[in-house]
């Protein structure tokens, strides 16, 4: 009740903003003021230039964009056309096995990252599944590491949608598939692009399991940060890490847009 008051909204607001600046913006703000530094020998940097942007679009780092975005959007598909039709599968299911795998599906998550990057890295090194030095084993981490927050949005989304309309179809001799189709995922549809926006930002900056498995030929935006930052060439790795975060935002940007008809349609 005493946020409702004109005195404690101000005051609400008065300690959240300055909070909000200090932990989130002025990280950030240090980061982007770093990819245009030429030197920082002061408080605020100096000698401030492009040429930093310019090498990150003509050298490997670029590369290291391109793996990352193709690695978010091949995982992040792949865990929600699972992640739906595991949560499709498991809603006719009584409540006691439901629990379990729900539990099952939610490992992953409860996981180190490096521990699955291991576990991946042992399976994976001798055949018949040969797939360590492969952009294979890349997918897989990523799919591993992000399908439990698809499955969770997915199921999140049926739990809202109301029965009665799929109910209303049946009636009218509606057969499971076209059910499904004209009924089921066009209502689903919001819950779905919230479920791949959040995969492909996780998927964006995992680095944990990647740092251990990837290959020379492809290495993600955030393995290169980090390899970068480890040489100390560090006005280059936050060059590199605020493309990461206004690639990442533009895309979740325009899929927010795409939620937003979806959810009003």
């Amino acid at each position: 009740m005493l946020v409702w008051s004109k005195g404690w909204r101000l005051l609400t607001w008065a300690f959240t903003v300055p909070l909000f600046l200090i932990i989130y913006g002025l990280p950030i703000g240090v980061i982007v003021l770093a990819s245009f530094a030429g030197q920082w020998n002061d408080i605020l940097p100096s000698n401030m230039t492009l040429l930093h942007y310019a090498k990150a679009f003509r050298t490997d780092s670029f590369d290291a964009l391109k793996a990352s975005l193709l690695t978010g959007v091949i995982a992040s598909g792949a865990a929600l056309v699972c992640g739906t039709w595991a949560a499709l599968a498991l809603r006719s299911l009584k409540p006691a096995p439901k629990r379990v795998l729900d539990l099952l599906f939610f490992v992953p998550s409860a996981v180190p990252s490096v521990s699955v990057g291991l576990a991946l890295l042992v399976a994976f090194s001798r055949p018949p599944f040969l797939l360590n030095g492969t952009t294979w084993i890349v997918l897989i981490a990523h799919f591993v590491l992000i399908s439990a927050f698809t499955y969770g949005n997915v199921t999140a989304g049926l739990a809202r949608i109301p029965i009665d309309c799929e109910q209303v179809a049946e009636s009218l001799g509606a057969r499971p598939l076209y059910r499904l189709r004209r009924v089921t995922l066009p209502l689903l549809l919001p819950y779905l692009v919230a479920a791949f926006s959040l995969s492909f930002a996780l998927s964006m900056g995992e680095l944990g399991a990647t740092v251990m498995i990837y290959p020379p030929g492809w290495v993600t935006l955030p393995v290169k940060v980090f390899a970068l930052s480890d040489r100390g060439a560090i006005f280059d790795a936050a060059t590199l890490a605020t493309l990461l975060g206004l690639g990442t935002m533009i895309v979740l940007v325009v899929l927010s847009r795409v939620s937003n008809r979806a959810a009003a349609r």
